[in-house]
């Protein structure tokens, strides 16, 4: 989960203005947490309680506001009895590495996690798959399947067209926070990464939602690669205690 929440962190200062190389500075100044990481450890920590999803989603999203809720979700925070909205944008990927890192290796129990912990905003089919398929991606990165046994199960069950690379579509890539238009292209970031490190700066390279595209790669190159120590203090360090003691408890 970390490794996710490295991503979004780094990314976070390039959401909305992109930077198209993989040299820049990790961790800057202007960078923070943003909904990304907070959703993420939200669904930690309801696995972890065993309460349902979308009511510590809910909290969470309430206790800290401001950290870039799109417009749908942010209704959805306000609303006094919360439904989900047939919603398939990349938020139920972006928070979904918990339940693959959870589950320690029972697929069974990952997949059925990664469904309910969507559902309850991210019902659309289209949201529910792109949860499902970062948690298939994260499982069989920690079991260090070959990449191209992951891609083509990408392709084979999910349906994603994976015929590209980075450097093809990052001169014309468009900010797009879909499953659809982000799900496929955070796993080509890992895909083509060397470390954990290259993989978050793929990631970023390609532009568009910096911050949920570096999160979602992030969480599977942690499972494959591990995260340098010094990365996970300086990610660490900027979070609020809260957030902190459920990451801590997570990997303990």
């Amino acid at each position: 989960m970390i490794g996710a929440i490295i991503g979004d962190i780094v990314g976070s200062r390039f959401e909305f203005n992109n930077h198209r190389s993989t040299e820049f500075e990790f961790f800057h100044p202007d960078c923070t947490f943003t909904d990304d990481t907070v959703m993420t450890v939200a669904v930690a920590d309801a696995i972890m309680c065993g309460r349902p999803f979308g009511k510590v989603l809910h909290e969470y999203a309430r206790n800290y506001p401001g950290r870039g809720y799109g417009g749908r979700f942010h209704s959805w925070i306000h609303s006094e009895n919360p439904k989900p909205y047939d919603s398939f944008g990349n938020g139920s990927a972006m928070r979904v590495s918990p339940c693959a890192y959870l589950a320690k290796g029972n697929r069974e129990t990952a997949l059925t996690w990664a469904a309910a912990s969507a559902v309850c905003t991210h019902n659309h089919p289209e949201g529910i798959k792109g949860a499902l398929a970062i948690t298939d991606c994260i499982l069989m990165a920690a079991e260090r399947k070959p990449k191209e046994e992951m891609k083509r199960l990408m392709e084979r069950l999910y349906g994603y067209d994976m015929d590209f690379t980075i450097d093809e579509i990052r001169p014309h890539y468009q900010f797009n926070e879909t499953c659809q238009g982000s799900v496929p292209q955070a796993i080509e970031a890992f895909l083509e990464s060397e470390d954990f490190e290259s993989a978050i700066r793929i990631a970023v390279s390609l532009g568009g939602d910096s911050d949920t595209i570096a999160n979602i790669t992030g969480g599977i190159a942690e499972a494959y690669y591990g995260v340098p120590t010094a990365m996970r203090a300086d990610a660490m360090a900027m979070l609020p205690d809260e957030m902190r003691k459920v990451v801590k408890a997570m990997y303990e």
